[in-house]
């Protein structure tokens, strides 16, 4: 039989996805090569209503894609809505447990034709122990931590994913050493609430993995998905002071930069605090690059804290900005606040906030014009290799043969939302 995967959300559902995909495989599954399979396992999003009805829609073209398929709906908007994902033509429920089990509840509703719903409480749910082994020889992500305990008010992803728990610190590390030793040249550490590594462990961090992880022979590049600013203390700033390991880009999400609906918003922490860190970590990094995250629209954001965010994001600098509008989610704080915003302004503020995001971005790329660095090519394309330096510079480098091989470069120019640059070390 052949299947086929469709992923939405974050980089976690990503990875589990791979491991799904990497499961069927090993088991003489075949990946289908148009868009007709036998099975269809989709894994959803909720993290907002608009991708909760981004899932189902993906949901209902599977259906009509195939309506003989196995039908699998999995992830997030499973876990916390499985009726929701119960409609005419679905064959399987998963919620966020029993990814890693996909054979064998394929195979239960091969044998027996009847719907199957697994959808367990997963507060105090064990960790899901994954690995993936199917990776390109530039960039493999390793999902290390699952859960979050933040509960912001805008956020369904606690109950969705559970309390915080951690992947054993010796099977993170037998895992890279054995990326490492296939030539993966670069490690991304991914998980719900990453920088929160350990708080299940006794005696043992995410500033104590980092450590073991860096000891690794062989290892280029080690990059953080995502970590949140009150989890930079002076123990992870003291890794990046000393390691050249550990790439010079951080993506750390700010949400917004307007002291009222940080409060609002139950984030852990204010502006000048965040600001603060910001300082700390170009003390010891001045061309670190630092993308974030960024709600707008958000209940009772008035035109004057709107423009509060702005100022702060010019005055953080920030490399990069991922901006989002306010989604409303049911079932969270938000749903119930005042004043919330009309579609209209929030588009508006969308668009204000993506240009101040590009301009930001070609103010940092400019920098590194003349400069020599180093990159990591990710594919070849019209006679161009393309990749990433360390600090996530989109570079495009004219060349005729495609390597993953670390390659010294000199950027030139800024095309955005590449970095032209020229191969010096052929």
């Amino acid at each position: 039989m052949n299947f086929k995967i469709c992923t939405l959300g974050c980089k976690v559902n990503t990875y589990e996805s791979n491991v799904m995909r990497d499961k069927l495989l090993n088991a003489g599954y075949v990946e289908a090569v148009d868009e007709i399979a036998d099975i269809y396992i989709i894994n959803t999003c909720t993290v907002t209503d608009t991708s909760a009805h981004k899932s189902l829609k993906m949901v209902r073209q599977c259906i009509r894609k195939n309506s003989d398929a196995i039908i699998v709906v999995t992830g997030c908007m499973s876990q916390v809505e499985p009726e929701r994902a119960n409609i005419e033509g679905v064959s399987i429920i998963l919620g966020n447990q029993y990814k890693s089990d996909i054979i064998n509840i394929l195979e239960e509703y091969k044998n027996n034709n009847k719907q199957i719903i697994k959808v367990d409480n997963i507060m105090n749910a064990p960790f899901e122990h994954m690995v993936l082994n199917n990776f390109n020889r530039t960039r493999a992500f390793i999902k290390i931590e699952d859960g979050c305990e933040n509960y912001c008010s805008y956020c369904i992803i606690p109950y969705a994913r559970g309390k915080v728990r951690s992947k054993d610190p010796s099977v993170v590390i037998d895992e890279i050493t054995k990326l490492v030793n296939d030539g993966h040249r670069e490690v991304v550490l991914t998980g719900i609430h990453t920088g929160h590594y350990g708080g299940d462990l006794k005696n043992y961090n995410f500033a104590n993995l980092l450590t073991d992880i860096l000891k690794i022979d062989g290892l280029e590049r080690l990059r953080i998905s995502s970590i949140e600013i009150t989890e930079i203390d002076d123990n992870i700033l003291n890794i990046l002071k000393n390691s050249n390991v550990i790439v010079d880009h951080l993506h750390i999400p700010i949400q917004s930069g307007s002291e009222d609906i940080l409060k609002l918003m139950n984030r852990k922490y204010d502006k000048e605090y965040f600001i603060n860190k910001v300082k700390q970590i170009r003390a010891i990094r001045p061309n670190i690059s630092l993308s974030t995250d960024l709600i707008v629209g958000f209940p009772g954001e008035t035109d004057e804290l709107f423009k509060e965010t702005i100022q702060t994001v010019k005055q953080i600098k920030f490399s990069k900005i991922h901006v989002f509008p306010f989604s409303l989610r049911k079932g969270t704080n938000a749903e119930s606040m005042p004043n919330h915003l009309d579609e209209t302004t929030k588009k508006v503020r969308v668009k204000e906030m993506i240009d101040i995001s590009k301009q930001l971005e070609i103010e940092y790329m400019m920098k590194f014009i003349g400069q020599e660095m180093t990159f990591i090519p990710e594919k070849h394309e019209a006679g161009y290799l393309i990749g990433h330096t360390g600090n996530y510079l989109l570079i495009k480098a004219k060349s005729n043969c495609m390597t993953h091989d670390s390659l010294e470069i000199k950027i030139n120019k800024v095309d955005y939302p590449y970095c032209i640059a020229e191969v010096i070390n052929v």
